[in-house]
């Protein structure tokens, strides 16, 4: 068989085994997007978080892309939405506040904390290297520990404890942004909103007063997602679930 005829039937049985979702049900979303053909063009994604059932998929990632979504929803299956959970693509919060006022949104750890490393501890990776050319040794060990640094204590290989202990300790700056990140995770497990609120003004305070410039960017352009991080101690929500499908 040809396999397009193969993918047809295929098709055909989905169609029939698939039921479609109760829209007037629905109260908390999951919506994440994911990269096709190597990273060229990008599809969305969209998930009942209390069933885990998929609702929709779609082709790119700018607003238009996704406003099918709440076409299908309906005017009543957005106004019933509570509570949607994403990273902090700005299209797709626009969208949702757009068409659901009244949810609340939660920015997932796992996006936030990956942006922390790109933008904030990389970065201060790659000025403290530049700043030892005359100490090759040393400026060697500091441009590999990307890995090191990025990766959580707990997932590290037997041994490289120490070595990134020894890294923290001989560089200030590394030292605090990696301290930092810790801490960062910390906003997303507080018990309550007003403990997540305080964690927030504690650490955006702490990274003002670091001196360190990538930091500082990083916490002054997380001030306007401050308030769904804090979201999370509300609705127990993450993309965790939608990433491992995209996957």
């Amino acid at each position: 068989l040809h396999w397009h005829t193969v993918k047809n039937i295929d098709y055909r049985r989905l169609l029939r085994e698939r039921t479609e979702p109760q829209r007037h049900t629905l109260r908390r979303l999951v919506m994440d997007e994911f990269a096709l053909f190597k990273g060229h063009r990008y599809a969305t994604v969209v998930m009942d978080a209390d069933t885990q059932q998929v609702l929709w998929v779609g082709e790119g990632r700018s607003r238009a892309a996704f406003r099918p979504f709440f076409v299908w929803l309906g005017a009543e299956g957005c106004a019933a939405i509570q509570s949607v959970a994403m990273d902090m693509n700005t299209a797709l919060d626009l969208e949702v506040r757009h068409h659901c006022p009244q949810a609340e949104v939660v920015y997932d750890l796992f996006h936030v904390v990956a942006k922390y490393g790109r933008e904030v501890i990389d970065r201060v990776r790659v000025d403290q290297a530049n700043q030892l050319r005359d100490n090759p040794k040393s400026r060697q060990v500091i441009k590999r520990s990307r890995w090191l640094l990025l990766r959580n204590p707990e997932n590290l290989p037997e041994g490289h404890e120490v070595k990134l202990t020894e890294l923290l300790e001989a560089n200030q700056p590394l030292n605090v942004v990696w301290l930092m990140k810790t801490a960062l995770k910390e906003l997303w497990y507080a018990p309550s909103e007003q403990e997540a609120q305080r964690r927030w003004v504690s650490w955006y305070r702490q990274s003002q007063e670091s001196g360190i410039k990538a930091l500082q960017h990083f916490a002054e352009k997380l001030k306007g997602y401050a308030g769904g991080i804090i979201a999370s101690a509300r609705h127990r929500l993450n993309t965790s679930v939608l990433e491992g499908m995209n996957n």
